[in-house]
């Protein structure tokens, strides 16, 4: 058949192992007051995917090893660094000192369309993806560099915070891949 689905042979996956000595891409997740565990799961898969260098979990963000964490990520929480901090804004002046740009995925006044936005590479990028309810925290914004947002056509004002995370990454990975920033395994 044609159109076959692919064997994991075929997928020619990085082991654990591989995927740990591997470069990353100068790509970072910022979770803040994430209420759903099973949502921060799927941004550990998604992490994983596509080989980011950091997840941050910010404030009530659940951390592994939490039940519905394990459940979606998929073992993604042992393969992808991550670390825990209190306060978003104090990492946010901490990752803005060190010379990373942060950018938070939130509809605003200067936001950004995703499709505009582009990365300047070898700048390390750190998305943030706030509450599930109230977004990216107000002050959170005003500390970050800007803001980028996914237009949006029908009558809801947004996405889930792991589907918008995911679109959002799929996107800047894509940019940082063009740039000759190449991920695990592609060359």
């Amino acid at each position: 058949m044609a159109n076959q689905k692919k064997t994991l042979a075929e997928l020619q996956r990085l082991s654990p192992t591989e995927f740990a000595t591997t470069e990353k891409l100068p790509l970072s997740l910022i979770l803040d007051d994430i209420r759903s565990a099973n949502n921060v799961g799927s941004l550990f898969r998604t992490a994983d995917c596509f080989a980011l260098q950091h997840v941050y979990l910010c404030g009530i963000t659940a951390t592994p090893p939490h039940r519905d964490i394990l459940k979606t990520a998929l073992g993604a929480t042992t393969t992808v660094s991550w670390s825990h901090h209190p306060s978003c804004p104090a990492l946010i002046q901490e990752l803005t000192g060190a010379g990373t740009q942060v950018q938070c995925l939130e509809q605003t006044a200067a936001s950004t369309p995703l499709t505009s936005f582009r990365v300047t590479p070898p700048t390390p990028l750190a998305l943030v993806v706030g509450n599930e309810v109230k977004g990216v925290a107000q002050e959170v914004i005003d500390l970050s560099h800007g803001t980028i947002e996914i237009s949006q056509y029908g009558t809801k004002h947004s996405l889930n915070v792991a589907v918008s995370g995911g679109i959002a990454v799929w996107e800047l990975a894509r940019q940082f891949r063009l740039s000759k920033i190449e991920p695990p395994g592609k060359t």
